[in-house]
């Protein structure tokens, strides 16, 4: 049977282990939402403003990135403490767990209705009100009776430009869902982590 002495240092070393994890999802988080900003790896729809209102939030950079990323450093950080003050370490535990918590959610939630609205591009408008005109939207927005995500055939008969930009869109928001998910569940494990961590700190003083 463990003693409680092992118990800590195993905790200790898991809020290492996830406070690294939560910051490498939390830089990979900001790269995904980079690459949302630069269609094909082109500059020119950025400085023209043709960038859609999901990525120019940009909440894979300053929530599942920037937030989630100082939590992580938070969380590396309780280790140090949770043998001398225990409830330094539930106060962080708190903090960086509400702080990655939050960050994740709103990137997921981001995600997920920028992955329901599709992406901003250039379409023909005659192909819904028989108006002959380009411009800049969001086509599958308007498609009530068909959804594009499952219907391959629209991802290049719709958008114009940029050229593949429904994979882009899709590839990189479906990255921040998944990573926001996986950051969602490094909380979780945090949190049982610490509450362990801090149950055993006490039973091993007594």
């Amino acid at each position: 049977m463990l003693s409680f002495s092992r118990v800590v240092a195993c905790s200790r070393t898991c809020s290492r282990f996830l406070g690294l994890s939560l910051g490498t999802a939390s830089l990979c988080a900001a790269g995904a939402n980079i690459a949302l900003l630069f269609p094909n790896w082109d500059v020119t729809y950025l400085m023209r403003g043709l960038i859609g209102k999901h990525a120019m939030l940009g909440s894979g950079l300053w929530g599942g990135g920037l937030m989630v990323l100082l939590a992580a450093t938070l969380i590396s950080m309780t280790g140090s403490f949770s043998k001398s003050a225990p409830c330094l370490q539930v106060l962080t535990a708190l903090l960086s767990s509400g702080l990655a918590l939050l960050g994740a959610v709103i990137s997921f939630v981001t995600s997920g209705v920028a992955l329901k609205d599709g992406p901003f591009c250039m379409f023909d408008v005659s192909s819904f009100n028989q108006t002959q005109a380009w411009k800049f939207g969001y086509p599958f927005k308007d498609l009530h009776n068909r959804n594009y995500l499952y219907d391959r055939s629209l991802w290049t008969s719709v958008c114009l430009e940029p050229s593949k930009a429904v994979v882009w869109h899709v590839a990189f928001f479906s990255i921040l869902l998944c990573i926001s998910l996986l950051q969602l569940l490094l909380v979780a494990i945090h949190l049982v982590n610490s509450i362990l961590g801090l149950f055993c700190s006490f039973c091993e003083k007594h």
